[in-house]
């Protein structure tokens, strides 16, 4: 594992000890590895949305439209 130093002001170093102490997190290494964690799924959740937008028009999703997936659901059992 590769070590990262990090320089906070007084107020942001204050709410992470108070963040680590209140959510029972073990460090404060444990908490900045979630906020890291959580913000990559959320850069691929939105390049997963961002690709879904450039795929181009969707189709309308109506009940001739879940027929069609329940068969094909059907047929790949």
């Amino acid at each position: 594992m590769a070590t990262m130093n990090i320089s906070l002001p007084d107020e942001l170093r204050a709410f992470a000890d108070e963040q680590v102490s209140s959510h029972l997190y073990s460090s404060s290494s444990e908490y900045v590895r979630e906020l890291i964690r959580r913000d990559r799924d959320n850069a691929r959740l939105r390049e997963a949305v961002l690709d879904g937008i450039r795929s181009g028009g969707g189709s309308e999703m109506d009940a001739a439209y879940f027929d069609r997936l329940r068969a094909r659901a059907t047929e790949a059992r």
